[in-house]
């Protein structure tokens, strides 16, 4: 019997202010952090794959390599990330999934690995289960179909999922991926630059 796979869900619909520009466009080792995202999210047997943009969306799909994964626009993306999730977690229903890992466009340090962890939590009965480094939750998440209009709920402004997380702490797993990476997110370009010295030529 297959496994059941989760979706994954791209948040990428920011306008980077602090960046100077969407950071779903910012190169990282000659590739898009949309496209790298995207890519993670295929390698840990996601599917589909869904990313949520919203600022510079057409200026983004003219440069990313976006064909093998669903677009969702949000018009409301300058209210906050909120309704980026819950632009995506419908799209998730539409299509079916029964769960769906959400990541973060602007952290290039989570790999497929981290991503199948998460999965592997699911799997074993958890309705929600989070990365955690140094003992900390962060992201990504995944989160159970059956969470999902509870989360909606909680999801305004800049809130995503985290007040949910919170009110149901009993019902989320702490999956350590310390060995595997980092939440290291890319606000502003020194961020970018620090994150290339460390990675090396």
């Amino acid at each position: 019997m297959s496994q059941p796979h989760p979706a994954a869900l791209v948040l990428a619909a920011g306008e980077g202010k602090r960046y100077g520009g969407p950071k779903a466009l910012v190169r990282l080792g000659g590739e898009l952090l949309v496209d790298r995202a995207v890519r993670v999210a295929h390698e840990a047997e996601c599917s589909p794959v869904l990313v949520v943009l919203g600022a510079s969306a057409v200026e983004v799909v003219r440069s990313a390599h976006l064909d093998d994964a669903v677009v969702i626009v949000n018009d409301e993306w300058p209210t906050g990330m909120g309704s980026s999730l819950r632009c995506g977690l419908a799209a998730a229903a539409d299509n079916a999934a029964t769960a769906a890992v959400v990541l973060l466009v602007d952290q290039p340090d989570v790999g497929p690995e981290t991503v199948r962890r998460l999965t592997d939590a699911w799997r074993d009965g958890a309705r929600a289960a989070v990365a955690s480094y140094d003992g900390q939750p962060r992201n990504p998440v995944i989160l159970d179909a059956t969470t999902w209009s509870e989360v909606c709920e909680s999801a305004h402004g800049d809130v995503g999922a985290r007040d949910w997380l919170r009110a149901h702490a009993d019902e989320v797993r702490h999956v350590a991926c310390d060995d595997l990476g980092s939440d290291t997110d890319i606000d502003t370009p020194d961020d970018l630059d620090r994150l290339l010295a460390t990675e090396g030529p």
